[in-house]
């Protein structure tokens, strides 16, 4: 005997809703925990993979014409600050700087020249002054004997031509000392303006020789070396670059709905296509971009065309990272990045501030090293020839110590007895 079991409608009907039932309460449940999800935290996120690390490019520029003689570097290896990378032929420059510093020495000889010829002609005011005193008592002596008659009119005119002989000589003597001091006056031997002229021409001339050698502004590693041995350079051609790796950001691209409450400070968390999500960036909102990145590209996009179709704009937002983690796992620039933003915390500024800062950014002190040295040297040129020699100093006489003596002081600190 054969037994037919038969399913009756209710049946089948309770028992799809108790498939249903559970399903739909646990999709339900899925979607209130995502919602609550959202609006407790997701809405308050703003993320992206549009983002690139950025850094400083430094280039390598000479600024004076040159042979290349030696390179310090090559690509990618680590340079320190004021590590030598380029270096040019000197000859020139050295032949340059030897004839100035000779200018100088020659200019200090000729200036103390000036000096003792200013003392000179002080002695001989003095001398004319005498010769002036001298007839005129000549002349009043004759003028008491020519009322005796003991004295002839034609003696007592020639007194009278000495007196103004003398006079005359006085004034020319007085004229040449005003036009000697004209060149003296109020200056000293190290700041006389034809010494500081030669001065400069010396600093000049030892500046042009330490531009020479190409130092490393800052330390990172090298790239795009375009320069080779025994080529000749001009000023501000790109012979190479260093690229300060410990000194990178992240330029994240955000589309314009995500801007809404994006603030600058706003905490950022990162993480590097190269490492992975198991090394997460800390990093905060720096800046915004003043404009999309279809505003400053090469071809800006026109829209007044009679087919348009709207496209979402991004705009580049600069995100600071924190220097020890960089350190501890180091990016290059043009790698790939993923940005979250945490919006949550919105702050009463504007979204764009105006953040003015007096502060350099960036500065490098490699190349102000040759002031110092220049100025030394200009100083032991000075030094070396302001005296007189020792042999010529231990035969001078009185006359030639008292005019190395005014040499040395002051031409304010003598006058005209």
């Amino acid at each position: 005997m054969t037994t037919e079991t038969s399913v009756t409608p209710n049946t089948a009907r309770s028992r799809r809703w108790r498939i249903l039932v559970p399903l739909i309460g646990g999709v339900a449940l899925l979607a209130l925990g995502y919602s609550l999800y959202w609006a407790q935290v997701l809405r308050y996120h703003q993320g992206t993979d549009d983002a690139y690390v950025g850094g400083n490019v430094v280039q390598i520029t000479p600024q004076i014409s040159g042979t290349v003689v030696g390179i310090g570097a090559d690509d990618t290896q680590f340079v320190k600050a004021g590590q030598p990378l380029v270096r040019l032929d000197q000859a020139d420059a050295r032949v340059a700087l030897d004839q100035a510093e000779a200018q100088l020495a020659r200019t200090v000889r000729d200036v103390r020249n000036l000096f003792a010829t200013t003392s000179q002609l002080e002695a001989a005011v003095q001398v004319r002054q005498s010769d002036l005193d001298a007839a005129q008592k000549d002349l009043t002596r004759r003028q008491q004997l020519g009322s005796t008659g003991a004295v002839s009119g034609e003696e007592l005119q020639h007194a009278r031509d000495a007196v103004r002989g003398a006079q005359a000589n006085l004034l020319a003597a007085q004229q040449q000392l005003a036009a000697a001091r004209a060149r003296v006056d109020n200056t000293t031997l190290e700041d006389h303006p034809q010494v500081q002229d030669a001065a400069a021409a010396v600093r000049n001339a030892y500046l042009t020789l330490s531009r020479t050698e190409l130092p490393a502004p800052v330390a990172g590693f090298v790239a795009r070396r375009n320069v080779q041995l025994g080529q000749r350079v001009g000023p501000g051609a790109a012979l190479m670059a260093v690229v300060p790796l410990d000194q990178v950001w992240v330029d994240a691209n955000f589309k314009e709905p995500q801007l809404t409450r994006m603030r600058v400070g706003q905490p950022v968390r990162l993480t590097a296509d190269l490492y992975g999500t198991k090394v997460v960036y800390h990093g905060s909102v720096a800046g915004f971009g003043a404009g999309t990145g279809s505003a400053f590209s090469l071809l800006p996009a026109q829209n007044a065309t009679g087919n348009w179709i709207k496209i979402v704009q991004r705009v580049p937002v600069r995100i600071s990272l924190d220097p020890a983690e960089v350190a501890a796992h180091p990016l290059q620039i043009g790698l790939s990045m993923k940005a979250d933003v945490d919006v949550s915390r919105v702050t009463d500024g504007s979204r764009l501030p105006q953040l003015a800062s007096n502060a350099t950014a960036w500065s490098t002190d490699v190349y102000g090293a040759g002031d110092a040295q220049a100025d030394a040297r200009v100083h032991s040129i000075i030094a070396a020839n302001q005296t007189l020699a020792p042999r010529l100093a231990a035969h001078a006489g009185p006359a030639q110590a008292m005019l190395a003596d005014n040499a040395h002081a002051p031409a304010a600190s003598r006058h005209l007895h």
